[in-house]
């Protein structure tokens, strides 16, 4: 049974308390590791390292820190499979994906973050007898939490850009995925970072993620997760005045018009709809097409998917992998009961996987629904699984109006190759990420979040290192 641990001060160890909870692989149902269940003496612990290492690290130069980033970078480069099957063993997802995307980009993150800080400039503002000049500085201790679905990609989202600031950091990963956080851990002791610089903590959400929201020292909360903990959050920090940046639920729309560029579009909807189980807060779940073109695509789409391979996460031809949970999976496949409750005809699949040697691990078979109103529970709740609808539009108005009736915006995908018609309804639809002809194509400069329940903040590039830190004029008269 592997024991992960908290990485405090520069050490990992075992939680005061000696709790733990079980950790288990989701492609054979079966626990594999103890997990700490961390308190608020864990917390205060990591908190007061963490205000201790501030008063250097926040001293020490962009170029020294950008050292130590780039350094944690490339040991995770070099430590990609170690991660990657860690990920996939976490999440489910499979290890061909992992090591193309996931661990990759945790990489880049570090990377990017770190060569960003010693370009990040200030303003300067000149008047005709004095001139003005930002100081950007950073906030303190910072917590930051993240999700299961990719583990260690959005961990290091939120991290990086903290370090790079000069913050010092306490960091929630899942409690569902946490073992490619602890293989972080240990990394960042190779990698010289000073002790209390980045504190792990590892536990439930509802009890130590909520501890570090309410917690005195913590300045800022950075969050990616469901909107319901995203509201949470909120109504405690911003009472407190902490800087919050919420990431939270998608219900992305895919819309699709008849004069697309028909099979890089189908290619990139089976990605967009069922990538990592469709466990990607972008996914498109809510797929709209254009009549002339909606009875070839829904035969091509069904027939596409139902050839998507279900399979164990280290079968390098396997497409779907596992749920991540069993909780989830119960989930998931209430709604696919819910939909046909609703009215909707199941296209293919619908169903739980039992894989031979594996029974008792949590698949589900890539899901296409059709037949279903707009405003129906299945249409407007965020799954987060392989699940999707198809609905046809007649006319740019309608595809809008359908688009944007939902609680969420984080993203949508726009297929068309009329460039008017793109940049106007980009300019309408109620969401903070759009994508025309592609998906999922991201430049790390760019600002990412969501509107409405989707999110509040931006985080990415400047937006980033602009959350990380407080603004402060400086104005010097002649």
């Amino acid at each position: 049974m592997n024991s992960i641990l908290n990485y405090i001060d520069g050490s990992l160890i075992a939680p005061l308390n000696g709790k733990t909870l079980d950790v288990v692989n989701p492609a054979n149902g079966e626990i594999y590791a103890q997990v700490p269940d961390s308190d608020l003496d864990d917390l205060d612990r990591a908190v007061s390292a963490a205000s201790k290492a501030f008063l250097s690290w926040s001293a020490t130069s962009a170029n020294e820190r950008s050292k130590i980033l780039v350094t944690i970078a490339e040991m995770i480069e070099a430590n990609l499979d170690q991660l990657a099957e860690a990920e996939s063993l976490d999440n489910g997802k499979p290890i061909w994906l992992a090591k193309s995307v996931d661990i990759p980009r945790a990489s880049a993150n570090f990377r990017f973050f770190g060569q960003a800080i010693t370009q990040f400039a200030t303003e300067a503002h000149e008047m005709s007898d004095a001139i003005n000049y930002t100081l950007r500085q950073p906030l303190g201790v910072v917590g930051t939490i993240s999700p299961w679905n990719l583990p260690l990609y959005l961990f290091t989202w939120k991290i990086a850009p903290a370090l790079a600031t000069g913050n010092t950091v306490i960091a929630k990963p899942s409690e569902v995925t946490p073992m490619s956080a602890f293989l972080l851990s240990q990394i960042c002791i190779e990698a010289g970072l000073p002790r209390g610089v980045l504190n792990i903590i590892h536990g439930k959400g509802e009890q130590i993620g909520a501890e570090i929201t309410k917690h005195q020292e913590v300045k800022a909360i950075s969050f990616t997760g469901s909107t319901r903990v995203g509201k949470s959050i909120a109504r405690v920090a911003s009472p407190m005045f902490k800087k919050i940046s919420l990431e939270m639920g998608g219900k992305n729309p895919n819309i699709i018009f008849a004069d697309c560029n028909y099979e890089k579009m189908l290619d990139t909807t089976i990605r967009s709809s069922f990538a990592n189980q469709g466990q990607i807060c972008l996914c498109g779940s809510r797929i709209f097409v254009e009549v002339p073109l909606y009875e070839k695509f829904k035969k091509d789409f069904v027939e596409r998917t139902r050839n998507l391979k279900v399979g164990h996460p280290s079968d390098d031809s396997t497409q779907i992998g596992a749920i991540v949970s069993k909780p989830h999976y119960d989930k998931i496949l209430s709604y696919i009961n819910l939909a046909r409750e609703e009215g909707g005809t199941i296209l293919t699949g619908g169903q739980a996987v039992r894989l031979k040697d594996y029974e008792n691990g949590f698949y589900i078979q890539p899901t296409i629904i059709e037949g279903l109103p707009i405003h129906c529970r299945t249409n407007q709740e965020e799954i987060f699984g392989p699940v999707v609808t198809i609905t046809p539009f007649d006319h740019e108005e309608e595809a809008l109006q359908f688009a944007n009736n939902t609680e969420y915006g984080l993203s949508c995908t726009l297929w068309t190759e009329n460039i008017s018609r793109a940049n106007r309804m980009a300019r309408r639809l109620q969401c903070g990420i759009i994508w025309i002809n592609t998906w999922l194509h991201r430049d790390l400069r760019t600002p990412f979040g969501g509107v409405k329940s989707s999110g509040v903040g931006r985080e990415g590039g400047l937006e980033a290192l602009r959350f990380f830190t407080e603004a402060k004029n400086v104005c010097i008269q002649y």
